[in-house]
């Protein structure tokens, strides 16, 4: 894959395209495939953050009108090649996290739940529902309604542990419905 993608549209060229629904979308290319007239573009950020870019695939089959704004001629330098092992390991384990989070729905756990086990992920993978109850590292177990008082445990180091990061998740929850509280109060 040289300086032009499929003799089309060179990499790093600017194109504009209206879509079916009348949206203007102008991009750098990223990719392009012939055959399936499917064009990858790079735009600015919606948020305006400087340091984020949008991506759109577009379906130029259904575009009304494509326009190459600004034509790159240079080749392009080859791209670093993936690790397919770290992200097909990092597919599993977002496939694992949803089905986790399927599984408190399932169950009936309380989004006060759902929020609290999520927490506790980030810090411990060990971390699976039993029930209504989260259980953490096999030997710790949260029970509803999911508060400091509620973890117990045989194990007092994992116990004290356990408690220290549900009372942060706690506080934390507790200052973001404070700081929402001031936000409504000055908006009315």
């Amino acid at each position: 894959m040289a300086g032009l993608v499929q003799d089309c549209f060179s990499i790093g060229s600017t194109v504009e395209c209206t879509t079916c629904y009348n949206a203007n979308i102008e991009g750098e290319v990223l990719a392009f495939d012939q055959q399936t007239k499917m064009l990858i573009l790079k735009c600015p950020s919606a948020s305006k953050s400087a340091k984020l870019n949008d991506v759109y695939i577009v379906n130029l089959a259904m575009c009304s009108d494509v326009q190459v704004k600004k034509e790159v001629c240079i080749v392009p330098e080859q791209p670093l090649s993936l690790n397919l092992e770290r992200l097909s390991t990092r597919a599993r384990n977002q496939v694992e996290q949803k089905r986790l989070q399927i599984s408190a729905l399932s169950a009936g756990v309380s989004p006060e739940g759902q929020n609290l086990y999520m927490a506790i992920a980030r810090t411990i993978k060990q971390v699976t529902w039993s029930g209504p109850n989260i259980v953490v590292c096999k030997d710790v177990t949260i029970t509803p309604p999911y508060k400091v008082d509620n973890v117990n445990s045989s194990d007092q180091r994992q116990l004290s542990y356990v408690k220290k990061i549900v009372e942060k998740h706690e506080n934390d929850q507790a200052n973001i419905n404070q700081s929402t509280s001031a936000a409504d109060i000055a908006a009315n």
